[in-house]
């Protein structure tokens, strides 16, 4: 046996190879539903002989869904019956005024791809920068009387954290039930990582998807990079605000970030909350239910809004067909302001689209990224929208990190995400659809003070590029899927 082994080993190895790469390449036809990630996963793993198994194993197989659906069989039960989404469409429709009734049938399509029903009576008020949201969020600790719930990406230990976590230790000495989720992979953004300094206060912590042994982090993309704090399950804050000094300017940071936040109130709060404590769960097996989390929230303002949560364990991809559905619902006027813009081939074709139809679109990037790389990749394909007659806008520093789409003056979509692969495919994500003229007019201004201090980038600066900086642009676009 040994001597046959010795004589037709490179066969055997040979056979074996093929084996392997034949049950993978089921795998791939079986669960990859883009056609070209398929195809790469494909050639990574017969081009690569075993070395392209261990990746496709590493970093190919979603396992979240699988241990999501463990952990949370109850998820159901956040889909929204029929007549509240009939309500909730009703209520739109009376609150609307008629040039901005078309927008009927965007809550229509999101009816059908959200579990989350619209709400009524809400109030959504922008916060801008830390030096505004930072304070009205630690007030917010500091005035609860039952629970304190936060949620981040980042998290770091310097002043602006340490302020959050006295906050929290305050909140945790007057007996309140405090949960405080960073994602794994952000709480590494400051070493050594807040997390130690919250447990020595008492503050229970849990670190999202976090593992120091490889096989056990189901995959390094799939962050949480949500930003949801609840304070008594009455008053949240969402946005795409992280916790950390870059974002108070009176601190005078090295590498200052602009952003916006929002306070809501109302009963959309209670979705912020099922959000929460769906993640808690997954990470923990603790279940937050009762009044302590869940009070009944009565209505207090005029805006209807609803909560969007999407990531890799959904079926879809959730707020990509929420986007094209808004870009092809557009009338008049789109705003879209984002740190990161790399929209694949669909949501470039339906912002082209809305343009040609005579909307108007302006979309507000920084002119100094925090990520050079990413800012090549974006640059290469700005050619598409100019050319269609949408006015992209190079905002000056600080760098502004804020995400926001407004349509037609009455339609806005907030939160976490951005306009990029990772944040629409890998990361888990929570934004807020927003029916309200109000708001959007008020955001609207936001947008145009930003506007102001920008430049346009026209067609003609855009070809004049160096030939260097064009190759450099290029070769990051081939990278935009993982980015």
């Amino acid at each position: 046996m040994l001597r046959w082994i010795e004589e037709f080993w490179p066969e055997l190895i040979g056979a074996v190879a093929v084996v392997i790469a034949i049950v993978l390449t089921t795998s791939v036809v079986l669960n990859k539903r883009n056609e070209r990630a398929a195809v790469g996963w494909v050639g990574v793993i017969w081009l690569n002989p075993f070395i392209g198994a261990i990746i496709y194993l590493l970093f190919g197989i979603n396992r979240i869904k699988r241990r999501a659906i463990d952990l949370r069989p109850d998820r159901n039960l956040r889909q929204a019956p029929p007549s509240a989404m009939r309500s909730g469409r009703e209520a739109l429709e009376s609150s609307l005024w008629p040039v901005h009734r078309h927008l009927v049938s965007t809550a229509a399509l999101v009816d059908k791809v959200v579990e989350m029903p619209l709400t009524s009576g809400n109030v959504i008020t922008p916060l801008e920068d830390g030096d505004t949201a930072y304070p009205d969020m630690i007030n917010a600790i500091d005035a609860a009387e039952r629970s304190v719930a936060l949620c981040t990406y980042i998290f770091n230990r310097d002043n602006v954290g340490l302020l959050f976590a006295a906050a929290l230790d305050r909140a945790v000495k007057r007996g309140l039930e405090v949960r405080v989720l960073v994602d794994g992979f952000g709480s590494y953004y400051s070493v050594p990582p807040i997390v130690s300094e919250l447990r020595r206060r008492g503050v229970t912590v849990e670190r999202f998807l976090h593992s120091f042994v490889p096989w056990r982090m189901p995959y390094l993309n799939l962050r949480s990079h949500q930003k949801i704090l609840v304070v008594d399950g009455r008053i949240g804050f969402t946005g795409g605000m992280n916790i950390r000094k870059e974002h108070y300017l009176a601190f005078k940071p090295r590498f200052p970030v602009r952003d916006l936040q929002f306070r809501v109130e109302g009963p959309v709060v209670a979705q912020m909350m099922r959000v929460f404590a769906d993640d808690w769960r997954f990470t923990t097996e603790e279940s937050l239910e009762g009044e302590i989390w869940f009070p009944e929230n009565p209505e207090c303002g005029s805006v209807l809004a609803r909560g969007i949560y999407d990531g890799p364990d959904e079926s879809s991809e959730k707020l990509r067909w929420v986007i094209l559905g808004a870009l092809s619902e557009a009338r008049r006027k789109i705003q879209i302001v984002t740190p990161y813009f790399l929209p694949d081939e669909a949501l470039m074709t339906g912002l082209r689209l809305a343009a040609l139809r005579g909307v108007e679109i302006d979309v507000v990037l920084p002119q100094k990224n925090n990520l050079g790389f990413v800012a090549w990749a974006a640059m290469a394909n700005l050619d598409q929208v100019m050319s269609a007659g949408i006015k992209v806008w190079m905002s000056a520093p600080p760098f502004d990190h804020s995400k926001v789409m407004v349509v037609d003056g009455a339609w806005t979509l907030l939160g976490s995400t951005n306009w990029d692969p990772r944040s629409l495919r890998l990361n888990f994500e929570f934004d807020l659809e927003c029916y309200s003229a109000d708001l959007a007019a008020e955001i609207e201004v936001l947008i145009g003070k930003k506007i102001a201090i920008s430049r346009r980038l026209s067609l003609q600066e855009w070809e004049d590029r160096p030939f260097v900086t064009k190759v450099r642009d290029g070769i990051a676009r081939l990278f935009s899927p993982y980015l």
